[in-house]
């Protein structure tokens, strides 16, 4: 019986390009866990959207001169083309600013107050005497009380990972002019996460199949106490707040980004045509939610957005998993997108092939520990692995079939044990495959593939083929035949991570449609399919790109 998943992904502010560290961390993830289930034939729906509200796209619109609309809607429209290109497949990517966005949001934002989950309370916020305006968030920022890096925002610390208040700052400053704010009493209204410390700690403590990092983050959280947080903001930029007496204040960007998640899933069924198709995955207790996120936004998806749900009630499912990676670093340090130390998705794709990129990223993931990406490492990869053991394979074999056997897949005679061995190889690795992929488990599950294509090679070179044919051409036409179905196999396995090649390589097979429509089951080949011409997979990369594309690293795009 197939399973319902539904995939929540973290929705990137709209306010700047994409860069490796957000593709390793959030995006390429779910990517390869929604492949992977479609191909299994399991219902998916993965969605998520541009963050087109808050100060991020406020401050942009400031720095140059714009309408925050005219922001957001440009790096939405890039943000799409990076999904296409790098094969991102979502089954919505829509936007905060959607009039379906600003219900769904208003409706729980009413729904919690109206069960006392929402109070209004008068609290002191920083005010700019200069800019002569209160300041959000990130229009302020000083030492963090924590860990005392500098730098430290109004609602977060990037360094140490903290949810932090203006007020909670050390030397804070404007952003904006730098001088020091004041401190005047403004209303707002407050989400009692209080209320939800016991029954929270109750439910994480089960959540034993989340990753040691997710789990221990959250509970550290718990045990410390949970604490109310304010969930409006002064500013005219965002989600209304539909309480009279408020119009000159939105809903906080926290608040409401992440029920997103929901509002997306009730977009993607109106427009399926069956308004109700969204039940199916949010009040369902057989289906399972996964959200793919940072180490950053641990918190929110972990414990406020479970306490949102809890509170609104409606029989809503909570997180199933939240496999949240840690960060990616960029040859050796930390990236940063102010001073350009950053590799943007879309130059890359300006010069080179997707695969290679989601092959590293996927082999050297950030999984429980920050990794490490660097252009001698890609280089390496590609050419060692991909080009020497996967592709070389694929293509010497292809090539040698179709010369030889009139461009047709092999018909086997009787197979040997070592053909055998090396079909039950491959048989069983498709099944590690899928538990580790099942698990959320990605790194592991791509070397397995890759151990297996290391193996079949070892067992071409065994056999000869190419010596073996002039004296028994049966023998020849078996080991071929043998390595073609795991050559099948990989193309399956390796689809979630590798599906611009897989799909190429589904093709030059002689199979028809999508790799996807085959199913996560043992391939076999029937004797005689036609092939089409061999074409390799991967290309190899010059050296000197590595010295050329390091140069770049810092220095201003253009």
């Amino acid at each position: 019986m197939s399973e319902k998943i539904f995939i929540g992904v973290a929705w990137p502010y709209a306010n700047g390009s994409l860069h490796l560290g957000q593709i390793a961390g959030a995006y390429l993830p779910p990517d390869i866990f929604a492949r992977y289930h479609r191909t299994k034939g399991n219902e998916v729906l993965m969605v998520s959207g541009s963050d087109q509200h808050g100060t991020p796209i406020t401050l942009k619109a400031e720095q140059e001169g714009k309408k925050p609309s005219e922001i957001a809607a440009r790096y939405h429209r890039e943000f799409l083309e990076c999904w296409q290109k790098f094969g991102i497949s979502f089954d919505l990517f829509t936007t905060t600013g959607t009039a379906n966005h600003a219900q769904v949001t208003q409706d729980i934002f009413l729904t919690l107050l109206n069960r006392g989950y929402i109070y209004k309370d008068t609290v002191s916020q920083p005010f700019c005497p200069k800019c002569q305006r209160y300041l959000a968030d990130r229009y302020i920022e000083g030492l963090c009380p924590y860990c005392h890096s500098p730098g430290a925002r109004g609602d977060q610390c990037e360094a140490c990972g903290k949810p932090l208040s203006p007020a909670e700052l050390i030397e804070p400053q404007c952003r904006i002019c730098g001088t020091t704010p004041v401190f005047q009493d403004t209303e707002h209204f407050f989400l009692k996460l209080t209320a939800f410390n016991e029954r929270l700690h109750a439910w994480v403590k089960q959540q034993t199949h989340w990753r040691p990092n997710v789990l221990n983050f959250t509970l550290r959280y718990l045990e410390e106490g949970l604490k109310d947080r304010a969930i409006t903001r002064d500013i005219d930029w965002g989600v209304p707040v539909p309480i009279s007496g408020f119009e000159d204040k939105r809903i906080y960007v926290w608040f409401e980004a992440v029920i997103g998640y929901l509002s997306a899933a009730k977009e993607w069924a109106k427009s399926s045509g069956d308004e109700e198709r969204w039940r199916a995955f949010w009040q369902n207790n057989e289906a399972k939610s996964y959200y793919f996120i940072g180490k950053d936004n641990i918190p929110f998806h972990t414990l406020i957005w479970p306490a949102m749900l809890m509170g609104y009630g409606d029989n809503l499912n909570l997180p199933y998993d939240v496999p949240a990676n840690e960060f990616l670093t960029i040859e050796g340090r930390k990236l940063s997108t102010s001073h350009n130390w950053a590799v943007w998705l879309l130059d890359y794709l300006s010069r080179y092939e997707p695969d290679p990129l989601r092959y590293l990223l996927s082999i050297n993931m950030p999984e429980t520990a920050d990794t490490d990406f660097s252009w001698r490492e890609f280089v390496r990869r590609n050419n060692d692995e991909l080009v020497a053991t996967y592709g070389n394979l694929v293509h010497r074999v292809l090539t040698f079939v179709y010369r030889n056997f009139e461009g047709a897949v092999p018909t086997p005679g009787e197979l040997d044990p070592q053909d055998q061995a090396i079909l039950n190889a491959a048989q069983d690795t498709l099944k590690t495959v899928d538990q580790l992929l099942y698990g959320c488990h990605f790194r592991e599950a791509i070397r397995a593939a890759m151990s297996l294509a290391q193996e079949a090679n070892r067992y071409l070179d065994e056999k000869s083929p190419w010596k073996m044919i002039k004296e028994n051409r049966e023998a020849a036409a078996n080991s071929l035949y043998t390595t073609l179905c795991v050559i099948a196999n990989l193309k399956t396995m390796l689809y979630p991570f590798l599906p611009f090649s897989s799909q190429k390589l589904h093709q030059l097979l002689g199979f028809k449609g999508k790799v996807e429509d085959y199913g996560w089951q043992p391939q076999r080949l029937p004797p005689g399919q036609k092939l089409l011409p061999p074409e390799p997979l991967f290309s190899k990369l010059d050296d000197s790109l590595i010295e050329e594309e390091t140069r770049r690293l810092g220095q201003a795009p253009g």
